[in-house]
Order: C-alpha cells, then structure tokens, then sequence
C-alpha cells in the first residue's frame, strides 16, 4: 500500500495528543512528559546476503512510555520505516494499551528493509541480527515485541529463539505472536481483525446500522483486514471492495470474500487473475467507494483532507494505525462520519497479545472459546466507555479515546510521580 503523499507520522500523534491534553487541562509539564519517548535505540545491522555479499540495514526500537507497565508493540519490516513514524507508533500503542485498560505501555520497533525481495534465509539473518543489536533493552519484564506490517509467528519464533540463546534458557514471555508450539495463543492471528469487527458492531448498533446487508469496503486484505472481511462476510454483510499494496477489486453486487482471498494467497495479487464481476480498482478509489462501512487496515496516512470530502461511508472503523490525519478528522466530523479510531478499533491484538504473555508466565493454556470470551468483553467495554465519554462531552470518538487513554497515562505518572 503505497502513502499518497510523504506526512509526519509524529507530527499528526502529538497534534492529537495535544488537542485531548487541551481538552484535559494537562499540566503542561505532564502533556510534554507524555509526549516525549523513554528511550529510543537505531541500530546499523550487517547480514550476509545468499549470494555471500554483505548488506546494512537500519533498524529501530522505540520505548515511548513504561508507566503503567512494560512496553509493548510490534516489529515492522517495511522500506519506509524510519525514526519518526516508529516513535509515533509507539506513542499510539501507550494510548491502546491504556483505552483498554491493560497493565503495558507502548513500544514499537522496525527494519527498513523491502522483505517481498528476500529469501527466508536473509530474512532470518537479519531479524537475528537486529535481536542481538537490541537484546539488552527487549524481555518479559520491559519491553514484548509483536508481528506487525510483514512480520508473523516465523518471525517471532527465531525473536525468541535469539534471545532465549543469549539468555542460555528459554524465554516465551519475551515475544506475543508465536508459533502455538512455542507457548503462543490460541486465537492471536485473528484478534485485531475480530477486534475490529467486534467494535463495527457496537458502532453500527449506536448508528440503527444492521451488520446484516451492510456495504463493506476494506483498505488491505493481510492480518488485519483479511480477517475483518472474512467476519463481516459470515455476519451477512456485502464486501464490496477490498485491496492490498497494488490495488484492489470491486464489485457492488458483493464479492465473494473466500474466492478473493484465496486468489490473493495463491498469486499474490487480486488483478492477476479477476473473478466474476470483479471490476479492478485503485486504492484511492477504493476509498472513496459508496458504501456504509469503511475499514482502512493497511497503514498509516491513507485519509488526508485531500480524500477526505469524497469519502462516502457512514461508519470508519481503523483497523491501521494512523491511517487519519486530524485535517481529515475535522472534515469528516462535520459531514457527520463516524469514525471509530484506531487506538479502540486494533486493539484486539495487544490485547490477545496480554493475554499470550500472562500464559507464558503463569505457564497457562486458555482454550480458544475463552480467550474468544475475554476479547470481546474488553473490546465492548472499552468501545462503551469510549462512546459514553464522547457523548457527555460532545466530542468525536477519537478525541475521547484520546482522553480516556491519555488521562489513564497521566494519572499514572502523577501517582508515580518524577524521580529523584
């Protein structure tokens, strides 16, 4: 999914944290506390390549806040990671952790690296590499990685296996997102997608929006919004478009989301070969599609306030992060477009990811049916707590995550007050 144009992830995280810290009357030493990363590493990373050269690359992890718990965030291998956009993820991960009310704060770490043109060899070379780079700050008690943007149970698995061997013993609880084998969850690969789904519901509910019939369009077809489109499809709604990084496809009769997918999977390309009715479409089309319910799940910096006066849907449910800008929230806000935001809407998975890590140290097994359970509960109470405080205050849904997750960090750090 290529951006529209170059925006400051960092940038659009602290004007958002800044107009829910106006909205809280934050001290203002607080505000830029809160704002500002704990710690933030880059590492320059050597890894032999299959043809025997040697190749740099750079990687980051960013601690932003360890408040209320140790950090947490995910991994991302993508060609335009950098600096700013790793700390604004971090940032928005405090803020998820605290809307649903689990004891971490937020982290987030990336490779800039293209990972569809290495070989699994290279790719496990590298992430080696990087987890020997950052092992001293990374571990069950400070800072759990996760799967993000083009990493996946492999990917945590040799995460673990690195650390567990500098260690000398093994270390599940050091990384959320493994293989089932190696102490991961039951029910992680589809959290934040069910999560998503899980919260479209409760918002469609407060819209008098039946799921049932409902026109869905989805922004990404990976983790995130695969497996949104696939529990929207079981519900009785319409997927009527869907995309990955080099467009999508539509059809407003319904697509038929099993069918997509599996083309997807099998070359790797929706418009390689098109199914009936499929009609080939771009991602800013596809964004601006008439339906009821949009689901952008493919990155940041996708809904600007170029896009934002031709975007159609009554309902957006961010299963990105990032994927609004505030100029964007401003405009969809006054044509009455609910949006649910991402630091509610994609916390399934850091939530799931909670739930995997107090397994691995309490050496538990929940079954599938309860972890199922717990997720949809913290997910409607969170998204009925984000909702309430919205309408006491007159506010949209993003702000009052903002201050729901923002005071929950600030009253942390007031209670833990500034040492010495």
């Amino acid at each position: 999914m290529e951006k529209t144009e170059k925006i400051n992830s960092l940038k659009v995280a602290e004007k958002q944290v800044d107009r829910a810290a106006a909205r809280l009357h934050l001290d203002p030493g607080v505000a830029e506390k809160i704002k500002q990363t704990r710690r933030e590493l880059t590492v320059h990373l050597p890894v032999k390549m299959d043809d025997g050269s040697i190749k740099m690359f750079t990687g980051y992890r960013i601690q932003h806040n360890t408040t209320r718990g140790p950090a947490k965030g995910g991994i991302r291998y993508h060609p335009d990671v950098d600096l700013d956009e790793v700390k604004a993820l971090a940032m928005w991960m405090t803020w998820k952790c605290a809307v649903v009310n689990i004891p971490f704060g937020g982290a987030k770490g990336g490779v800039q690296c293209d990972p569809r043109s290495m070989s699994l060899h290279e790719l496990e070379n590298m992430t080696r590499r990087y987890i020997w780079e950052i092992a001293f700050m990374i571990g069950p008690d400070q800072d759990i990685p996760a799967p993000d943007v083009h990493t996946n149970p492999q990917v945590m698995a040799w995460i673990m296996d690195t650390y567990s061997t500098i260690k000398g013993y093994s270390v599940p609880g050091v990384v959320t997102g493994k293989p089932l084998e190696l102490g991961g969850s039951l029910g992680r690969m589809e959290a934040t997608g069910k999560g998503v789904f899980t919260v479209a519901g409760e918002a469609a509910r407060h819209l008098n929006m039946s799921i049932n019939g409902a026109r869905v369009v989805i922004q990404g077809c990976g983790n995130v919004g695969g497996t949104a489109a696939q529990y929207f499809d079981r519900a009785g709604a319409k997927v009527i478009g869907i995309s990955d990084y080099q467009g999508g496809i539509y059809n407003p009769k319904g697509l038929n989301v099993a069918e997509a997918l599996n083309c997807r999977n099998q070359y790797s390309c929706f418009i390689t070969r098109k199914g009936p009715g499929w009609e080939e479409i771009t991602n800013q089309e596809l964004l601006q599609l008439d339906c009821d319910i949009l689901v952008p799940a493919a990155i940041e910096n996708q809904i600007t306030d170029k896009n934002a006066p031709r975007i159609k849907a009554k309902l957006i449910v961010e299963g990105a992060n990032g994927p609004t800008i505030p100029e964007a929230d401003d405009i969809l806000k006054d044509r009455g477009i609910l949006i649910v935001p991402d630091i509610l809407a994609n916390a399934g998975g850091v939530t799931v990811s909670y739930f995997e890590w107090v397994q691995n140290l309490q050496e538990l097994l929940w079954n599938e049916e309860e972890i199922s359970d717990r997720l949809i509960r913290i997910m409607k109470k969170s998204f009925a707590e984000v909702w309430q405080l919205s309408q006491k205050e007159k506010i949209d849904m993003r702000t009052a995550a903002l201050m729901l997750g923002i005071g929950r960090v600030a009253e942390a750090t007031r209670l833990r007050g500034i040492y010495p």
